[in-house]
């Protein structure tokens, strides 16, 4: 069966203690479990203090055989901050946010330009979502559409930089499903609105529960950005999101990205969340799964 873990930015001590806590024992340079495996939702890189060595244990055991992953939007920064076509140009134009958050990485791969290299290789290798028929896993958000665009572009055994390089301009369906699959779906105010924070920063959108409708809801209940309050207000219904609730006997989806602080990682029987902030709150999580059909709030590791 299969031990789901969260977002790990770069914090290897803690990923190690976690796997060790849950049975892993490092054997053959790996860390491995006798009947178990790991599934990584992404986000390896950036932010922590160990980020080589987070990378080296998640893709030791990815290429042993003692976990999965799938591509976090960090590892596809880096891609797109990184990479180059053809002609050594940039795989995207928008590479100046992209390098502020790749800083910790980009310093600690500083001497060791081959070695970073090649984890970008492998990090083409990676899928952007898993589905194992009772339990799917994505970074950010699992939706229908979206999951079967990827699979109609996404059928060699890495993602192509010309495929990156399409992807990057966010201008088709395609591109909305990769990025909405690894930053989720974001609410977007009509033009003539938007709201004040209060930092005084001004939002003209948010991230928002993927999973709901919008009908019958305020804003904030809508909202699933912690970064900032959104007003309370009823969302009217001439803008509401053109979105389906998720059905609630759906198979098991399992995500992180949105940094969760302060509220229960499992959303719903069959929705979990497994980003718990690691950088801040100094806690990694992990759900253990073992078959059952609606999560249970025992089996989450920290």
């Amino acid at each position: 069966m299969y031990d789901i873990i969260g977002d790990v930015h770069g914090q290897a001590e803690l990923l190690e203690d976690l796997l060790k806590r849950m049975g892993y024992s490092q054997s053959d340079g790996y860390y491995q479990h006798p009947n178990r495996t790991v599934i990584f939702v992404g986000d390896f890189i950036n932010r922590g203090p160990e980020i080589r060595k987070t990378l080296h244990i998640v893709r030791s055991m990815v290429d042993n055989g003692s976990a999965m992953a799938v591509l976090g939007n960090h590892e596809v920064y880096a891609l797109l901050y990184c990479l180059r076509d053809k002609l050594g140009n940039k795989l995207s134009t928008k590479t100046s946010s992209y390098k502020l958050s790749l800083e910790a990485t980009l310093s600690e791969f500083a001497d060791h330009n081959n070695e970073w290299k090649s984890y970008l290789k492998w990090m083409q290798t990676l899928p952007m979502f898993i589905d194992l028929g009772d339990i799917r896993v994505a970074h950010a958000c699992w939706d229908d559409d979206n999951i079967s665009r990827l699979k109609e572009y996404l059928t060699e055994e890495k993602i192509r930089k010309k495929q990156l390089k399409h992807i990057s301009k966010n201008n088709s369906p395609v591109s909305k499903a990769f990025w909405e699959t690894c930053r989720g779906v974001f609410y977007k105010f009509p033009k003539d609105l938007q709201f004040i924070d209060s930092r005084g920063h001004a939002h003209t959108c948010f991230r928002m529960r993927w999973w709901e409708s919008g009908k019958g809801m305020t804003f904030r209940a809508l909202s699933f950005d912690f970064r900032f309050k959104v007003p309370e207000y009823d969302i009217p219904s001439q803008i509401l999101p053109n979105r389906q609730a998720f059905a609630k006997d759906a198979p098991i989806i399992f995500f992180g990205h949105y940094c969760v602080d302060g509220i229960d990682n499992i959303i719903r029987p069959n929705l979990c969340c497994l980003d718990s902030c690691v950088r801040r709150t100094g806690r990694l999580t992990a759900y253990r799964w073992s078959g059952e059909k609606e999560l249970k709030p025992e089996n989450l590791f920290e």
